[in-house]
Parts: C-alpha cells; structure tokens; sequence
C-alpha cells in the first residue's frame, strides 16, 4: 500500500474517533421567557392640617405604590426650617430625616412607599421636628361585625358559626376559616374532613358548619376575608355544653331547698320534744301539790273533830 494511501486511512479513522465524541443529543426545550411583572398601581393621599396631630384612614385591596404627603400650616413661631423625618408604627424610617424650608407660610413633606405584601401594611407617620404629626394607616378592610358573647351549641349536635362583612366593604376573593390552635390559628380544610366541616361563602358573608360536635371543640375560630394585599380577619367563640350543663343550676336550687326544709323540720322536731319535756313536769308538780293539800285537808278536819 502506498504511503498516500496509508495517510488517508489514518485521517479518515481521526475522522471517525473524533465523530464518536460529538454531542448528538438534541437540545432541551428553550424556557419561556419570564412574565414581566405587572405595574404597581399608583395612589396620592395628601393631607393639609393646622393643629398638632390628625390621623388618615386608607383601606387598601391590592398592592400599590403610594405617595404620602403631609402639609402642615405651622404654629405662630413660623421658623424658617424645621426637621421633618417619617415614621413606620412609631419607629423612625431610616435616611428619611431631611430639613424642612417654610414655604407660602407652611412645611411639606412627601415620600413615596412601596406597599406589596402585609408587612408592609401599619401606621405611616410624618412627623416636624417635635411639633406635629400626621397619621396614615394603611390597612385591607377590617370586618366590623363581632359578636360579643359566645355561640353555645351541645355534644353531638351541628352549629353554623357566620361571619360577615358591612355593605360598605369591597367584595374579598375568598373566604378562609381558622381554628386557634394555641397561639397560633390553623386553617379549617373541608375536602380533609368532609363529615365534619363544611364552608358556605357568598359575597361578603360566610358560614362554617361543624358537625358532630364534642366538648374539644370550644373554643375561638377566625374568619379571614381575603384580598390581594392581605386577609381581613373576625372572630366567634363557640363552646360546646353536655345536655346536663343547664340542669346544673337548677339541681343546685333543688339540693338548696332540701337542705333548708330539713333544716326547718328539725329545727320543729326539737322544738316539740322540749314543750314536751317541759309538760310533764308541770304535771308531776301539779300532782305533787294537790297531794299535799288533800293529806292538809283530812288533817284539819282531825283536829276540828277532837275539839268538838
């Protein structure tokens, strides 16, 4: 074989070895690319006071970006700067102290805060110098129902716990039940116990079922009206009695009077025993005496005989 020949073996086997180290998988499917997040939604809640403090109210559903403005008309000083520095639930919010110039006779401060989950929610405060104070409170809508006094129901029986919102309220995205569970309170999941919970919700009102009730299930459960930005939460005790538990006063009153009657017709029986005691010895006195006046009788009319 000639050397040509021998050399174009030799490359076409390199060719070969080299062709077994290729890659000949087929790439994985490409990753969608990510969903840009959506925008915040945008608020401007301004306030103008004159005195030294005033709070704001501001329910929110969903996750916003909020400009907080706070204009205050001074006192009679009228200093031409005071500081002015904001406050998140009565903790100062850092590097947001800054001097505040006097302007068309008045201060104002401004700042934007980003609010997109519960925590972020509380009482947002700017404050000037040591003189006034705003309040905002950021907060999802709060369920103004409470009941006062506790649902009473008996073992074995079903009970309906309701919990609902006031008119004026947003319509929550759901409803969720909890049971307090210690400190803490552990969701109520129907589909985990169907014989034993059921959950009936409408717009702004919703109901718990509980079935084949035990003593082990008193105590509270919460209501939570779900929103975007937080969970609005209620509250209902319930406590569950034995079909004796309402006797039980009315044993008490019955075992009272018992006692005081036989009291009574002891009191009487020893009463009766003395009078008793204290006639016969009326009469033995009595038989005494008439005795001795009979014996005193016959012994005057001896001696009137022996004087005759």
């Amino acid at each position: 074989m000639s050397a040509s020949c021998k050399q174009l073996l030799f490359q076409v086997l390199l060719l070969l070895i080299s062709c077994r180290h290729i890659n000949t998988k087929s790439p994985g499917p490409t990753p969608p690319p990510l969903v840009p997040i959506s925008p915040l939604l945008t608020l401007e809640r301004s306030v103008v006071f004159k005195g030294v403090n005033h709070t704001e109210k501001i329910e929110l559903l969903n996750p916003v970006s909020i400009t907080l403005e706070c204009t205050w008309t001074g006192n009679h000083n009228k200093l031409p700067n005071i500081t002015g520095f904001w406050t998140k639930d009565e903790h100062e919010i850092e590097n947001s102290r800054l001097t505040v110039q006097l302007d068309n006779e008045q201060y104002n401060l401004k700042r934007v805060f980003n609010i997109v989950s519960e925590e972020n929610l509380g009482n947002y405060s700017c404050v000037f110098g040591s003189e006034a104070k705003i309040d905002y409170v950021l907060a999802a809508p709060q369920i103004g129902e409470v009941r006062d006094k506790p649902i009473v129901s008996y073992v074995g029986d079903s009970v309906v716990i309701p919990c609902k919102l006031e008119e004026t309220k947003p319509k929550p995205n759901s409803w969720n039940w909890y049971r307090a569970n210690g400190t803490d309170k552990e969701q109520i999941l129907p589909a985990a116990e169907p014989h034993r919970y059921e959950i009936k919700s409408e717009e702004r009102e919703t109901k718990l079922l509980v079935h084949n009730l035990t003593e082990a299930d008193s105590g509270m459960y919460y209501c939570g009206a779900v929103y975007a930005i937080s969970t609005a939460m209620g509250h209902v005790k319930l406590k569950v009695i034995t079909f004796q538990e309402p006797l039980k006063p009315f044993i008490a009153i019955v075992l009272e009077v018992i006692v005081l009657v036989a009291a009574i017709l002891l009191y009487e029986r020893s009463q009766s025993k003395k009078n008793y005691t204290a006639g016969n010895g009326t009469n033995d006195q009595t038989d005494t005496l008439t005795q001795g006046e009979n014996n005193g009788s016959e012994g005057s009319s001896s001696m009137r005989q022996r004087k005759v």
